[in-house]
């Protein structure tokens, strides 16, 4: 029997998304701009007689429940991806132990975590040595968020979010987290958005290109968290909003309880909360657990992809 292999990855939250024309292909032409937090998904791999996943975590029962534990799982996928660019044609099974930080279908990436972590964790089970640019391109193939959950730091995502520039310096930032109960349909937040700019007279097909927001970045290297504040914006959040209108009132108690902006971060349903300092993040999570939320005090940019010492 090998030896385990335990790596982690970062969840992540969209603190800007501007979304642009949609495409013949039915996407939309996307600006996002990544933050990974210090939530991470941890995952364990040995070698095994059959494909096994097994999930635990500071989440919830119900959430727990609702990750796949067969073959369908990303991480089974990352796996076998892994053998095709080592060219194995039978691979050895493995099984996954992932510990989940990160809220389950709450737009958080925890699911491309996973296999981001999976990637790195069977390349080294297996001893494979696949490089950097090949894994990067194998995860652009298994999902979106998933090359970031690689990368981590504070990245600009273009294209359909998927082409991926760092951006360097950029100081810490407090945020807390609010996720929901219930999940939201991207594809359906994102048609409500074209149903919407319709109703406006706007063409969802001649929406111009996104461009870089300037004063973002500008204000993420500055480390002045209220002009970072100012500058935090989400065009799929009055679609998000309209599909669910408790996400409104879930921004206004943050709002309230102290924080400097309240934000649906990407398609929903999590509501991203900046704060001032560590201590007003823990004080809005506080205010927020008291009146019934689940409110996750954490903390951005934290690093991508990284190998665990066992």
């Amino acid at each position: 029997m090998s030896n385990p292999v335990t790596v982690s990855a970062p969840g992540k939250i969209n603190i800007f998304f501007r979304v642009g024309a949609l495409q013949s292909d039915g996407y939309h032409e996307v600006l996002s701009v990544y933050q990974a937090l210090d939530l991470r998904e941890i995952v364990t791999v040995t070698s095994s007689e059959s494909w096994q996943v097994t999930v635990s975590g500071a989440i919830s029962a119900e959430q727990i429940q609702a990750v796949p534990t067969g073959e369908d799982n990303l991480v089974v996928r990352a796996a076998k991806s892994i053998a095709e660019l080592a060219n194995i044609d039978n691979p050895h099974p493995v099984n996954f132990e992932i510990t989940k930080n990160v809220p389950v279908a709450g737009g958080m990436g925890g699911g491309s975590a996973d296999a981001a972590a999976a990637l790195l964790a069977v390349d080294e089970l297996w001893c494979t040595g696949v490089d950097g640019e090949a894994l990067i391109k194998a995860a652009a193939g298994l999902g979106a968020d998933i090359p970031f959950a690689l990368l981590g730091g504070t990245a600009i995502g273009v294209g359909k979010g998927d082409h991926l520039e760092s951006i360097d310096n950029v100081a810490r930032l407090h945020w807390v987290l609010v996720p929901m109960d219930a999940g939201l349909s991207t594809p359906r937040v994102y048609a409500k958005l074209d149903e919407m700019r319709a109703a406006r007279g706007e063409d969802p097909r001649q929406i111009p290109s996104p461009v870089q927001p300037e004063q973002l970045i500008a204000a993420l290297k500055s480390g002045d968290a209220r002009e970072v504040a100012k500058n935090l914006h989400n065009d799929l959040q009055e679609a998000a909003i309209a599909l669910m209108p408790e996400l409104s009132i879930t921004m206004h108690a943050g709002l309230a309880a102290g924080a400097l902006a309240a934000m649906v971060s990407g398609s929903g349903p999590t509501v991203a909360m900046l704060a001032e300092s560590q201590a007003a993040a823990e004080s809005i999570a506080n205010h927020l657990a008291f009146e019934g939320y689940i409110a996750i005090p954490t903390y951005g940019p934290a690093k991508g992809t990284l190998m665990e010492h066992n």
